[in-house]
């Protein structure tokens, strides 16, 4: 490679040894995660607007309304795992450095988000349009996401860097 390439200076300058320089081509995987959480992050951030603006209490809102912190945590958890998520997935980002702190943040929201769907789906009482198969299906996929993250950090303590990845891709995936 030629000195002056951007991979040449990118192994030369202090922290950003063994960095790959990606074609913009890499960032197609982790913008489409963005786009695609976007719409539950609009929705979760209107929900918050509305339990912070002193919502009356309806049919449709009562138990996040009488019961606010759950949904709280599940917003602000879903949020943070599912933008700061979409960006581990980025070859130029996934390195040892930013992976591995945003991986800190990123596992915390993570069990934070499944853990408060759970605690919704047990506690709160089930609206007249929902129905004991999608309670159900909430806490299969709540413990799915949950047991993921949890074999996910398992793996990367014992250094099994492929288990790793492939927990933590299911785990995002759910």
């Amino acid at each position: 490679a030629a000195p002056h390439d951007a991979a040449s200076r990118a192994q030369r300058a202090p922290g950003w040894e063994g960095v790959v320089v990606a074609s913009k081509h890499h960032w197609f995987v982790p913008a489409g995660l963005i786009a695609l959480s976007l719409v539950p992050v609009a929705a979760g951030s209107a929900r918050l607007a509305q339990l912070a603006g002193g919502a009356v209490a309806t049919a449709d809102n009562a138990r996040f309304v009488t019961s606010p912190l759950p949904v709280v945590l599940h917003i602000v958890g879903a949020t943070v795992f599912c933008l700061l998520g979409a960006l581990q997935f980025a070859p130029t980002l996934r390195r040892r450095t930013w992976h591995r702190r945003a991986g800190r943040v990123v596992v915390p929201a993570g069990i934070v988000a499944a853990a408060s769907g759970l605690w919704m789906a047990v506690r709160y009482d089930l609206p007249a349009s929902d129905n004991e198969v999608l309670m159900a299906m909430r806490l299969v996929v709540g413990t799915g996401m949950l047991a993921a993250l949890v074999l996910a950090v398992a793996a990367v303590r014992r250094r099994d860097f492929v288990r790793h990845r492939n927990w933590m891709m299911r785990g995002y995936a759910i």
